[in-house]
């Protein structure tokens, strides 16, 4: 299904319809692959989905996968996984990206579990001001995404498989 070259971002179980669609966007315009864990907190056919991803969808290459363990199964050995969290140890800025990495995202209202973030080799968290609850997902997700586009060159085909 996927290959390990390019960038990929993972959402696990997202809950917001508008998030999913301006994700769908943002990986039309990087090349990333999106892959989407169930379960999903809205259907593919919202409209609030349509309209955030507008007419995106046919220049994203978009996977949806039944659970998390589904998700790592679809990719290769060796894939390094990226998990962003509050509970992150590391700044998003620290890691080095490179082909086939996964950025992992949990759902909007509960983040990713104890254990999504043990398994991934990197736990990366974006700064914030202290007392502040938490960045939006598509913007999260954005900013981890230029990042490692950043640290390429912003070369135009690393993204794309």
């Amino acid at each position: 299904m996927t290959t390990p070259r390019g960038l990929h971002v993972a959402l696990i179980e997202p809950e917001i319809p508008g998030n999913t669609g301006n994700i769908i966007r943002l990986c039309a315009n990087t090349g990333a692959q999106l892959h989407l864990v169930e379960p999903l907190g809205f259907s593919l056919e919202d409209r609030l989905l349509r309209r955030a991803g507008l007419d995106y969808h046919e220049y994203t290459r978009m996977h949806v996968h039944r659970d998390f363990a589904t998700l790592r199964a679809a990719l290769p050995q060796g894939t390094r996984w990226v998990a962003y969290s509050a509970h992150g140890t590391g700044r998003h800025t620290d890691w080095q990206f490179a082909d086939g990495d996964v950025l992992v995202f949990g759902p909007e209202t509960r983040g990713l579990t104890p254990a999504q973030r043990n398994a991934a080799d990197a736990c990366l968290r974006i700064p914030m001001r202290e007392g502040v609850r938490s960045l939006n997902l598509s913007n999260a997700v954005a900013i981890a995404v230029y990042e490692a586009w950043r640290q390429r060159g912003f070369d135009a085909h690393w993204c794309e498989t």
